[in-house]
């Protein structure tokens, strides 16, 4: 695992803008989501389709997305509320799960059923989760060791597979009701070096599986990364799982890749990738599908188009993030908690119109708080606003609105010997620095994080206000990075945090968000 964050933070370093529309209204454009919907795997179900992504250490976690038209995507549900209970997840004992949690799914319809896997070095075993009802239905789950990286779920005459692996892809049969490998079978080499089709030393062996079977033949999706080069789509096909299995680079431009195939119910074909894109993370883009001689050629010219023949326009976020007046029986969709929550330690009855975080604990740092609760950032630009009443704080508590990943920043109200200060940290160096502070008079403050990812900007402003109506910069704006140990694009982020005794609390009146319905374009990409 070390290996392979190390490898993607160097594409991070060099990646390009995002590639969006020209002015052009006859069809939707790329990217079909601006923001971090990474690890995708899509299937279609009658004329709907759903996607299923990684939010890594988040919960609850691995999200499904409904979409009519493969452009425009609604959160529905999640798979799990909590992966599982460890010192990782639940943040104690000085242990973590940034850059862990869970990753890539596989998604699949099969004989009326959905069913979605995943793998996790947190909790070292592969989750597979079924219903019958992917939006309203009780999902059943399982789980086994061992914990097989980047496979795709695939059924064939009334049995079940995984096919994984980096480099040498492998392929295993489980037990009917997923609880393991199954009895009296082993896992088999079906492809030696899935790599092979590209020149050259290879910097990122093959992985990310999607396998598919069409008319008939065997379709095997990966990606690798030769060095000095990019993320590059490769696909294998053979006439029988055994193989023999031939392949060939099926994409390579600006580092688009990892992903598989959907078909529309007209017929036509397309591949949901994503790409790296700097702070804001790994971003999808839904790329034209031709067959020719047996194989699926990507893209439009060896290129991944601006504009797509699906004339919609796209909503880009507006189905992922959401304001919040907290005047709900509950959370919406767009939350996530970093980790593993604590119920007793948030609320929305303790007052209601509010969300209560009140501290539990005594705590180092941004990074080590509990009942952290998070939204994607998204591009081109984002900007997140809060209320929140302060009067329940104690000496040495933190809280505001943040900007999560490593290298993180936030605007918050600190209390100190009974007098409060609005303060902006910003830990875009090696560490966290408190750039400035001003004296609050009064139980109510207003904050602003506003965020520019255009042409890799990448960076965030802070603001604050007495009133929600006149606003004031505060600090040094951010330079975000997508940095390990995060594996994640940047999260806006509402924190209360205590230093020195815990039972400290915040009420936030609201969260808001104006997600863009679309964009500008910038120039294409090289």
């Amino acid at each position: 695992m070390r290996l392979r964050k190390t490898i993607f933070f160097l594409f991070v370093t060099l990646a390009v803008s995002p590639m969006t529309a020209r002015s052009d209204e006859a069809g939707a454009r790329n990217p079909v989501i601006w923001a971090d919907v990474p690890d995708v795997s899509v299937i279609r179900a009658g004329d709907r389709y759903y996607m299923s992504s990684t939010t890594m250490h988040m919960n609850p976690g691995l999200p499904i997305m409904r979409s009519p038209d493969l452009v425009n995507w609604t959160l529905v549900r999640y798979a799990y509320d909590t992966l599982v209970h460890n010192d990782s997840m639940n943040l104690v004992n000085g242990e973590d799960a940034y850059g862990a949690g869970s990753w890539a799914s596989s998604l699949r319809y099969h004989e009326g059923r959905y069913y979605v896997s995943t793998f996790s070095s947190t909790s070292g075993r592969t989750h597979v989760y079924w219903t019958d009802d992917i939006e309203d239905g009780e999902w059943q789950s399982s789980s086994f060791e061992p914990m097989l990286h980047d496979h795709s779920l695939f059924f064939e005459d009334g049995r079940v597979y995984m096919v994984w692996g980096a480099g040498e892809i492998r392929m295993v049969e489980l037990e009917p009701d997923f609880s393991g490998i199954r009895a009296g079978t082993e896992p088999r080499v079906i492809i030696a070096d899935a790599s092979a089709p590209i020149d050259g030393e290879i910097m990122l062996k093959a992985e990310g599986s999607q396998l598919y079977r069409v008319d008939g033949r065997y379709y095997l999706f990966n990606i690798a990364w030769p060095r000095g080069g990019m993320r590059t789509v490769l696909v294998h096909r053979a006439d029988s799982l055994d193989g023999p299995w031939e392949g060939r680079i099926a994409l390579q431009d600006a580092g688009i890749a990892q992903g598989g195939l959907v078909d529309t119910p007209d017929g036509r074909w397309y591949a949901m990738l994503f790409g790296d894109r700097g702070a804001v993370g790994r971003i999808p883009y839904l790329v034209p599908v031709t067959w020719e001689d047996g194989w699926p050629v990507l893209g439009e010219d060896g290129q991944v188009p601006d504009t797509l023949d699906i004339a919609v326009a796209n909503t880009n976020v507006a189905g992922i993030v959401t304001s919040d007046e907290f005047d709900g029986p509950g959370l919406p969709l767009a939350w996530q908690w970093n980790h593993n929550p604590l119920p007793a330690y948030w609320s929305l009855d303790a007052r209601p119109g509010f969300l209560r975080l009140t501290t539990d604990r005594v705590d180092n740092g941004f990074l080590d708080t509990r009942n952290t609760l998070t939204q994607r950032t998204y591009g081109p630009v984002s900007d997140a606003t809060v209320s929140l009443d302060v009067s329940g704080m104690r000496d040495g508590d933190v809280a505001g609105l943040g900007l999560l990943q490593r290298h993180y920043g936030y605007v918050a109200v600190r209390q100190e010997d009974g007098q409060r200060f609005m303060v902006m940290v910003n830990a875009g160096g090696d560490a966290p620095l408190e750039q400035a502070r001003v004296p609050l008079d009064g139980d109510v403050v207003h904050f602003a994080a506003r965020a520019d990812f255009r042409d890799l900007a990448d960076t965030t402003s802070f603001e604050f206000s007495t009133d929600g109506t006149t606003w004031t910069s505060i600090g040094e704006p951010l330079m975000m990075r997508y940095t390990l140990p995060h594996f994640m694009g940047y999260r806006f982020a509402l924190f209360n945090a205590a230093t020195r005794e815990a039972g400290g609390y915040v009420d936030f009146d609201h969260y808001r968000v104006e997600p863009p319905p679309a964009w500008d374009a910038p120039p294409p990409l090289p």
